[in-house]
């Protein structure tokens, strides 16, 4: 048999799924699947008009986990303030390793990726693929910033912008 840890997360309550970003677990229910009964995860993306079920017992090996303390999100800003360390490798290599870590669901990782792709406005402009994988870590950065300060997206967007702004200065 193997031992099924307990779940540590409750309904109400703010995770982080690496795939996805910030979600709210809406309850947590039995499903018979495939002849087995499965206790699951309902968790909703709000902004993304999405809804996942996540076993329970997987939820730990994917991946999933609580909100960021407001420790690791003041080191999360504070990762904005340096200055980007972008790699002399080929762009499909590095676009993959920030893929890698937008889906990681690492705050920090996320934070170095927004802070690598920022472009100033006297900056060159970006690729079509790099604004997508910029717009993504920070989607993701804000979202778990605003879900952590308790403020809304707009107010933790704003928050970000300040510390990206201050860096080019």
């Amino acid at each position: 048999m193997t031992k099924t840890k307990k779940p540590e997360f409750r309904p109400n309550e703010f995770v982080v799924y690496p795939a996805h970003g910030v979600g709210k677990i809406l309850s947590i229910e039995e499903q018979v699947v495939v002849g087995m009964s499965l206790e699951l995860f309902v968790i909703s993306f709000e902004k993304d008009k999405m809804t996942l079920r996540v076993p329970t017992n997987r939820a730990a090996e994917i991946g999933m986990r609580s909100l960021s303390s407001p420790d690791v999100v003041s080191k999360a800003l504070e990762t904005l303030k340096g200055k980007a360390k972008v790699k002399r490798a080929m762009w499909s290599r590095r676009a993959q390793e920030y893929e890698q870590k937008i889906n990681s669901g690492d705050l920090m990782a996320i934070a170095e990726v927004v802070r690598d792709l920022h472009r100033a406005d006297d900056q060159r402009e970006q690729s079509y693929s790099e604004r997508q994988l910029y717009e993504a870590a920070l989607e993701r950065l804000t979202r778990e910033v605003a879900a952590v300060s308790g403020v809304d997206e707009a107010g933790a967007q704003k928050q970000v912008d300040q510390v990206l702004l201050g860096r080019a200065a």
